[in-house]
């Protein structure tokens, strides 16, 4: 299936009084429609910056340095701040950790609903407001009528969720950044948040980059997953693959960490060290500190995403020469 959304080779910069911080490198990856991309990883990793840059939100002096982000076939990175806020909301929704960062506590969820859709659809007023009903009611708000007229500080934080998740699909966007959305819910409100992306995507073919750091709702909720660390993509697949047969050593720490249902542990396992700060990322693989497999070319080249069994995954153990040379 043709691709909805394509990263090239994207680089984010910071400049600093100590140089030029790189946060996010040569990233690549694309989104076809109706499907979930997780993007995981730990704080840090390069997840939000790298959807605040796809989206045009990145604050300075953080910037693009270097790539491409192609939406539709049309290359959406350099159009100007005007074009790009008629690109944000129309064709791009956002939905973000923190609903009451998204939402004005002086205007009615209604008034901004409306006004959202007014902007970005040839409808009158009276048309807008019964679409914003509308996506009240298919986001899960109970009495929608009513509730249209409540100010943000009206309704618990699910349901605010759910207000932030209408507002961005107000203007029915191709694609929708979802950055942390059930973060700050509890699991059954968690859960409910996740159906409720997993149904809109299947019902309208509305694409979604999904960043988290939960590899449970990633399980639950994407298709493909892509696992970042230190500002770099590790491993891209089949959300199945990459959850059971993980072929990058810091994914299967991931993998490792996290508890199994019925089985008891006296200790999970656990990835010595951190991740680096951006002003020392190693030379090589950024992992290979933290890495119990890592050999000498680790420690000198950078590995790319290459072939393995299942994904794709940036590690010299999945070089065609290194198996030859071990077998």
């Amino acid at each position: 299936m043709t691709p909805l959304l394509e990263v090239r080779n994207l680089r984010v910069e910071f400049a600093t009084r100590r140089g030029t911080l790189v946060a996010v490198d040569d990233v690549s990856f694309s989104i076809a429609p109706g499907e979930v991309l997780g993007v995981v990883g730990e704080s840090g990793a390069g997840k939000s910056l790298t959807g605040a840059a796809i989206i045009g939100l990145l604050e300075p002096p953080g910037r693009i340095a270097r790539g491409e982000v192609w939406l539709n076939g049309r290359r959406i990175d350099r159009l100007p701040a005007g074009e790009m806020r008629k690109v944000r909301g129309r064709e791009i929704g956002a939905v973000f950790q923190d609903p009451l960062t998204s939402l004005n506590p002086l205007f009615t969820v209604g008034q901004q609903l409306v006004e959202t859709i007014l902007t970005h659809l040839p409808l009158s007023a009276a048309q807008a407001r019964a679409r914003a009903i509308e996506l009240l009611a298919a986001t899960g708000i109970p009495a929608p009528e009513r509730r249209i007229d409540h100010y943000p500080h009206q309704f618990s934080g699910g349901m605010r969720q759910r207000v932030v998740i209408a507002l961005a699909l107000a203007a029915e966007p191709k694609l929708v950044i979802a950055d942390e959305p059930t973060t700050a819910l509890d699991v059954s409100i968690q859960a409910q948040i996740i159906a409720l992306l997993k149904r809109l995507c299947r019902e309208h073919g509305t694409a979604v980059m999904l960043v988290t750091h939960d590899m449970g709702v990633i399980a639950e909720t994407a298709d493909r997953v892509a696992v970042m660390y230190a500002g770099r993509i590790v491993e891209i697949g089949p959300v199945a693959d990459v959850i059971h047969r993980p072929q990058h050593p810091y994914t299967v720490g991931l993998m490792g960490s996290i508890p199994t249902f019925g089985q008891e542990n006296e200790r999970l396992a656990q990835i010595e060290g951190s991740m680096p700060r951006l002003t020392a990322i190693p030379p090589g693989c950024a992992f290979h500190p933290r890495c119990t497999q890592a050999f000498e070319r680790c420690r000198r080249e950078r590995p790319d995403l290459m072939p393995t069994a299942t994904s794709l995954a940036a590690c010299w153990l999945h070089d065609a020469g290194v198996q030859k040379r071990a077998a």
